[in-house]
C-alpha cells in the first residue's frame, strides 16, 4: 500500500465513523439518537484513532489538508506532495461520506429535518456569523497543529534511518484521538470543529448529489469557512513553530 492509498483509507475511515457517529445521533429513529454531544465527540476522536491506526504506518497519518499544509509550511514535509495527499484525503472524504448515506440511508429518508441531514455530512455554525465562525474553526486547527508539530517533534531525525516520515504516524494514535476529543468537548460548539477541509468539503459534496428525502439546501454559502479556516489556524501554528526553533 502506497503513502497516497494510506491516506484516502485512513480518511475515509475518520469519515466512516465520525459521520457514523453524528448520523446516529441526529438522524430519526437510530438506536443511538438524541446521544449528545459528548457521544459526537468521543465518536470522532475514536474515528480519528481508527484513521490513524491504519494510515500512520503508511503515509504518517495526516487525514487532513490542514495538517499537510502546516507540516509542509514548519518544512516537515515536502511541497511536492502535498497536492496529491489533499486530493487522495479528499476522495477518503467523500467514500466514507457515502458509505455512511449508505449505511443510514432507511435513517436519511425518515428524517425530516435537512439540517439534521446535512449535519451527517458536514459542519455548521450554531450561530451564524462570519468572522465569529471563522475565528473558531482557527482557533480549533490552531491548536491540532500547534499541538501535532510539537508532540511530533523529537522523533524526526533519527540516526541510522535514511527515511523518517513526519505526520500524525509519529504520535501513536492515541495521543491524536484524545487531542481532537478534547477540541471538540472545548472548541467544538460553534461550529462543529471541522478543523480538516476535506473532512468538510468532500462530505458536503456527496451531500449534494446523494438522493435523500426531505434533503435541503448544502449551505454552499457557509462552506469557504471550514476551509480557510483551518488552513488559516495551520499557518498561525507553523509560524509561531518556527519562530519558537528560531528564537529559542
Amino acid at each position: 500500500m502506497n503513502e497516497y492509498i494510506a491516506e484516502a483509507l485512513g480518511t475515509m475511515l475518520l469519515i466512516l465513523l465520525g459521520n457514523g457517529v453524528v448520523a446516529n445521533v441526529v438522524l430519526k429513529d437510530t438506536k443511538g439518537n438524541n446521544g449528545g454531544w459528548i457521544v459526537i465527540s468521543l465518536g470522532w476522536g475514536l474515528g480519528v484513532f481508527v484513521g490513524v491506526t491504519v494510515a500512520g504506518p503508511v503515509s504518517g497519518a495526516h487525514i487532513n489538508p490542514a495538517v499537510t499544509f502546516g507540516l509542509a509550511l514548519a518544512g516537515l514535509f515536502p511541497w511536492a506532495k502535498v497536492g496529491m495527499f489533499i486530493l487522495f484525503q479528499m476522495i477518503g472524504a467523500s467514500t466514507g461520506a457515502f458509505l455512511v448515506w449508505l449505511f443510514y440511508r432507511h435513517h436519511f429518508n425518515r428524517t425530516e429535518d435537512p439540517g439534521a441531514q446535512l449535519a451527517s455530512f458536514s459542519t455548521g455554525p450554531a450561530i451564524r456569523k462570519t468572522a465569529s465562525n471563522l475565528i473558531s474553526e482557527v482557533i480549533g486547527t490552531f491548536v491540532l497543529i500547534f499541538v501535532i508539530l510539537y508532540i511530533a517533534e523529537p522523533t524526526m531525525n533519527i540516526p541510522g534511518v535514511e527515511h523518517t516520515r513526519i505526520g500524525l504516524g509519529t504520535l501513536g494514535a492515541l495521543p491524536v484521538a484524545l487531542l481532537v476529543t478534547a477540541i471538540g468537548l472545548s472548541l467544538g460548539g460553534t461550529t462543529g470543529y471541522a478543523i480538516n477541509p476535506a473532512r468538510d468539503l468532500g462530505p458536503r459534496i456527496m451531500h449534494a448529489v446523494l438522493p435523500m428525502d426531505y434533503k435541503g439546501t448544502s449551505d454552499w454559502a457557509y462552506s469557504w469557512i471550514p476551509i480557510l479556516g483551518p488552513l488559516g489556524g495551520a499557518s498561525i501554528a507553523a509560524v509561531l513553530y518556527l519562530l519558537h526553533q528560531v528564537f529559542f
